[in-house]
């Protein structure tokens, strides 16, 4: 093999193993951000990001949105914190499954300590959901939030459920097929179930009449699903949040670029944690 052949074997070499090698210390740079920011909020700090991404040499795009192995990572996490440590869940995601989502949601709400969600950037749909559950919401000033309002799969088509109901007032039962009507009675089966879901999250953080009018509002599809709830909007529906997300989180969201990854998803330090009254 002459000097040349060498030399492009391993650079070959180098194309094939040097995205891998990136991809570990981002991962690793990442790990060792949010143990900092952990040891400064003294909490468990559980991401949950997901961003368009690109895929092996082609860069073929897909979504992330949250799923059942999302689910099973931060329930997962929610289990190895102490019932009196703090958890920061920061997210950023345009949403998923409502069952994942609510998985979360239920598993946060239920955890002793105090729990808050940081939003740097967006927490759409299921994300709201999970937000919901926390005890405190922490936004950027141009974050948004949105409505929670379920979404059916009609063929090919994703609509809300909430038009399904609108299009069978408007003509009249009589007046459409069976198939609309049972996809109706879906409906308004899943709308009273998320409305339901909400004020069960929101349930002692308020009265009950503001608990169960903002998941009225939240679930009922006002407005599109893609509506955006600004930081003064959510304010203003009594949603408990404030601003003043930390700087190192925004450090950290620039760390999850549109990589080679396939699954960014959940992160957290695979470890279980003393208690937080715990002394060294």
């Amino acid at each position: 093999m002459t000097g040349g052949d060498w030399i492009f074997w391993l650079l070959l070499l180098l194309m094939i193993f040097w995205p891998q090698l990136q991809h570990k210390n981002l991962i690793l740079a990442r790990l060792n951000l949010i143990k900092k920011i952990e040891e400064k909020r003294k909490s468990r700090v559980i991401t949950l990001i997901h961003r368009q991404e690109k895929i092996g040499w082609f860069g073929l795009p897909i979504f992330k949105y949250i799923d059942i192995e999302d689910s099973e990572d931060v329930l997962r996490a929610i289990r190895m914190t102490p019932p009196d440590m703090p958890i920061d869940l920061i997210i950023h995601t345009p949403g998923g499954l409502v069952l994942a989502a609510a998985q979360i949601a239920f598993a946060l709400k239920d955890h002793p300590a105090r729990t808050t969600v940081i939003v740097p950037h967006y927490a759409m749909s299921g994300g709201t959901l999970i937000a919901l559950a926390a005890d405190e919401i922490v936004m950027d000033p141009h974050a948004v939030l949105g409505p929670v309002d379920p979404q059916l799969g009609l063929g090919n088509a994703t609509v809300p459920a909430a038009s399904i109901l609108k299009v069978v007032e408007q003509k009249g039962a009589s007046e459409v097929e069976d198939q609309t009507l049972i996809q109706a009675d879906v409906a308004a089966k899943a709308i009273k179930q998320v409305e339901d879901m909400v004020y069960k999250l929101l349930e002692g953080k308020m009265e009950e009449k503001k608990a169960r009018e903002i998941a009225r509002i939240l679930s009922e599809g006002r407005w599109t699903h893609d509506y955006p709830i600004t930081f003064k909007h959510a304010k203003e529906l009594g949603l408990p949040v404030k601003t003043g997300v930390p700087d190192e989180v925004y450090k950290l969201m620039s760390m999850y670029p549109q990589t080679n990854q396939i699954r960014p998803g959940v992160e957290f330090i695979p470890a279980p944690y003393k208690s937080a009254n715990h002394k060294a």
